[in-house]
């Protein structure tokens, strides 16, 4: 409780600096714009089979209309491709896994796993600081015994946040949803955040992408992730944190 409320107590009457209002403007507006400009560029034609993708056939479906458009209309694809995916990320929508999928499916590995990576920070970041405005009362709603273990591990690893911060992005130990909004709470500077979310969201990326190349082939989303796969995202995880563990916490 006192450590909460020294962090209320520290907090200015608006929460965002200014550069943080303008990188949040900017994401907006990028997504208003985008949208804009991918409506008023494509072509007149039946676009009813635009749906967020709630299964694998639904993104069989979206595959299938999508690859008509990429090869003449690349860039409008791409930019609302990113919109939706920093949409739905920055609102917690679930399905992101279907847009990793589908950018493996339109674009192939390496152009998949920039535009995931990138799109995924961006909403991770957007997500980022909507919380830190109005996330402090759902957080605690939501999740109160995740927040206080996150706040607990945050105040004694500080001297290693970044390393922490990865081993999170890069392990199943909390959801990347709670990460999102919980770490402007519990003060995880927007730099190590934007960090460990760039650089940890690779390897996964790496895994979701190379199986939308065979989106035939998958069954369902629960076989993306086989034992070797877990086993070596843990393995990465921990040496990752291993200088935090290494550490001693001051007292």
């Amino acid at each position: 409780m006192e450590g909460r409320e020294e962090i209320k107590g520290s907090k200015p009457s608006f929460p965002l600096s200014f550069w943080e209002v303008t990188m949040a403007f900017t994401v907006v507006m990028g997504f208003v714009l985008g949208l804009g400009g991918v409506y008023l560029t494509m072509p007149a034609s039946d676009y009813s089979f635009l749906k967020l993708p709630r299964s694998l056939e639904d993104l069989h479906i979206l595959r299938d209309h999508l690859e008509i458009y990429t090869s003449d209309y690349t860039l409008q694809v791409l930019v609302g491709y990113c919109a939706v995916y920093i949409f739905m990320q920055t609102f917690m929508i679930p399905g992101t896994v279907f847009m990793s999928l589908l950018a493996g499916a339109l674009f192939g590995v390496l152009k998949g796993v920039a535009l995931v990576v990138f799109t995924a920070t961006a909403g991770a970041s957007s997500c980022y600081f909507l919380s830190k405005l109005v996330g402090r009362p759902l957080v605690i709603s939501l999740w109160p015994d995740k927040l206080s273990f996150f706040q607990a591990q945050v105040a004694q690893r500080r001297e290693s946040l970044l390393n922490y911060m990865l081993f999170l992005r890069l392990t199943p130990t909390l959801p990347n949803t709670f990460i999102n909004v919980a770490s402007p709470i519990v003060d995880v500077p927007y730099h190590i955040f934007f960090m460990a979310t760039f650089i940890g969201l690779i390897p996964a990326a790496f895994l979701t992408v190379r199986a939308g190349i065979a989106l035939g082939e998958l069954q369902s989303v629960g076989d993306l992730y086989d034992f070797n796969s877990i086993a070596t995202l843990f393995l990465i995880g921990v040496v990752s944190v291993t200088p935090t563990l290494m550490s001693k916490p001051k007292l």
